[in-house]
């Protein structure tokens, strides 16, 4: 198992990033957290850094500042209601790309983990557009020179006071807020918690995991402490 684990969060301002970095903090062996974003974290801690970053396709300079690290979990990302495919493209495919390209040179043993979603089309040809972008996404870290691991979650449970920042994402939380209990207990492939997603990220960057995507079933199983 991997001591003193240095690890960067891409969107840990996010309802996902955000419980990652909360599960990275509680971890005793995680000795750094990076942050990159575009607007900064708020969190004060011993062991997190800050990279704020307007521009979020520009790393000239950057690279002192990526290099060493141990796993990247990337789960910037953006709602694509009402987007166009260039737009929503530009955020989910041009976004995590030049991110991975530039953390692969510089940390040839990185683990990677990029936070898709549940019904991911890797064929890129099919109707839903997010689906294709992120498919497309998805093929192309993985013929990267770096360990990288697909993160498919469905129903996500958010947890330690987290909120989504989309508005309707927001609603939708307080609706069925008081009904996750009931969900995880009838379908617990299905949902998870923000806890669980944290904990199964530093899990797959300690010991990998047999799939290369990991659905929600997977990803539960991953969230599993060592037997």
């Amino acid at each position: 198992m991997l001591k003193h684990v240095k690890v960067l969060i891409f969107g840990a301002t996010g309802m996902i990033g955000r419980g990652v970095l909360l599960e990275c903090l509680r971890d005793t062996n995680v000795e750094l957290v990076v942050t990159v974003g575009r607007t900064a974290v708020g969190i004060k801690d011993g062991k997190v850094r800050e990279i704020v970053l307007p521009d979020l396709l520009n790393y000239s300079g950057m690279e002192q500042s990526l290099a060493g690290f141990d796993a990247c979990f990337f789960s910037l990302g953006v709602a694509s209601a009402g987007m166009t495919e260039a737009d929503y493209s530009r955020v989910t495919y041009q976004y995590t790309m030049v991110a991975a390209q530039i953390l692969s040179r510089l940390n040839p043993d990185l683990t990677f983990i990029f936070v898709s979603g549940s019904g991911t089309d890797s064929s890129k040809k099919g109707r839903v557009m997010w689906a294709r972008v992120k498919g497309r996404t998805e093929n192309a870290l993985l013929n990267l020179p770096f360990k990288a691991y697909m993160f498919r979650p469905g129903f996500i449970q958010p947890m330690d006071g987290i909120q989504s920042k989309t508005p309707l994402y927001r609603r939708f939380y307080t609706i069925l807020g008081p009904l996750f209990p009931l969900l995880r207990k009838m379908f617990p492939n299905q949902v998870l918690s923000t806890r669980q997603l944290g904990q199964a990220m530093l899990n797959v960057a300690r010991r990998g995991y047999p799939k290369y995507v990991l659905e929600a079933r997977d990803i539960r199983a991953a969230a599993d402490p060592e037997p």
